[in-house]
């Protein structure tokens, strides 16, 4: 069945301006780490980012290597684009990355020239592009020079493959000096992507003051904790089998035990609030004025529309934000 977009995609969902740019981003955005490799399946993938875009969200974020297998996850976004999604480009905001291994050789992986600029041509090719909206460096190199990688970066946003450079995973001194490099190239940088949620906090540490000097936006993944943060592993020694934790990947299973009473007490907390764990933990992510955006990654409509109805309580009292950190200190 052909797919037309909802009328009213743009009467719910709040956007926000992306540091000192002109672009606005849904405060929430859709990721594309998980769930839509070729071990996954594209009919569910579709549902998902069919309804993403009807309730507003607009910012679909990918990598080179996602999937599995590495670039699957682009080539199927791809596909659906083609198939749904091609009439409403400007409408979207794409991003990819460029950083981690992809291909054999010294080529295939880091921050020089050659290897980022070659990520991106086989990306866009990958997923049928002329540009993509955000072009990400998606970790720094530490065997080659910042200018470098910069560089390249600048050069994809002059050849018109990409519309604005971002910077993933960099430190607080990594992210000042690149965006001074691409500031004195001409090409701002727009936005640090960095892990933050209420078990992984670096985002405080620094890194946000840095990003605000630059005149960045910032969107932070993994807000849930690979899913630590919902009702998932609320039940003690029952861990499902399909999760992260039991697989082992990306999680593991003394993580999930050993975080288990916090999230037991934060879930009460969230109760209390009107709101599911995960809603809170969402919105407690975009209670910092830095962060434009938090991905999310959804295996099913189902789970896509509860993470966005965070968006309905995003206010905190003094209590509630005390309450949270008495909770994540304990012991």
């Amino acid at each position: 069945m052909h797919y037309q977009a909802a009328p009213g995609r743009y009467q719910s969902i709040p956007y926000q301006r992306c540091g000192q740019s002109g672009l606005l981003l849904p405060r929430i955005s859709l990721g594309l780490w998980h769930n839509w490799g070729d071990v996954d399946r594209f009919e569910t993938g579709r549902a998902v980012i069919r309804r993403a875009f009807d309730l507003g969200v607009t910012h679909f974020d990918l990598a080179n290597n996602y999937g599995p297998p590495p670039g699957s996850a682009e080539t199927n976004f791809g596909r659906l684009f083609h198939e749904d999604l091609a009439v409403y480009r400007d409408e979207l905001i794409i991003s990819t990355k460029a950083g981690y291994h992809m291909w054999p050789g010294p080529y295939g992986e880091w921050g020089s020239r050659k290897s980022v600029l070659a990520s991106l041509d086989q990306s866009l090719k990958r997923m049928g592009l002329e540009y993509v909206d955000i072009f990400y460096s998606h970790r720094p190199d530490p065997g080659t020079p910042l200018e470098e990688t910069m560089g390249a970066l600048d050069h994809a946003v002059r050849q018109g493959k990409a519309l604005y450079a971002g910077i993933s995973n960099y430190n607080p001194a990594q992210t000042r000096q690149a965006a001074a490099i691409l500031r004195a190239l001409g090409t701002p940088c727009l936005i640090h992507q960095q892990s933050y949620s209420m078990f992984r906090r670096e985002l405080e540490e620094g890194l946000s003051a840095a990003i605000e000097e630059a005149g960045m936006g910032c969107i932070v993944f993994s807000p849930l904790a690979q899913g630590q943060l919902t009702d998932r592993y609320l039940q003690e020694n029952e861990i499902p089998a399909d999760s992260r934790a039991a697989r082992g990947q990306f999680l593991k299973l003394e993580q999930v035990q050993a975080n288990l009473p916090k999230v037991r007490s934060l879930h009460a907390l969230a109760q209390k609030r009107g709101q599911t764990l995960a809603q809170m933990a969402l919105a407690w992510t975009l209670r910092l004025p830095v962060v434009t955006s938090t991905l999310i990654g959804a295996s099913s409509v189902r789970q896509l529309e509860d993470n966005v109805k965070a968006l309905d309580r995003l206010d905190f009292s003094a209590a509630e934000l005390e309450q949270i950190e008495t909770i994540l200190k304990s012991k």
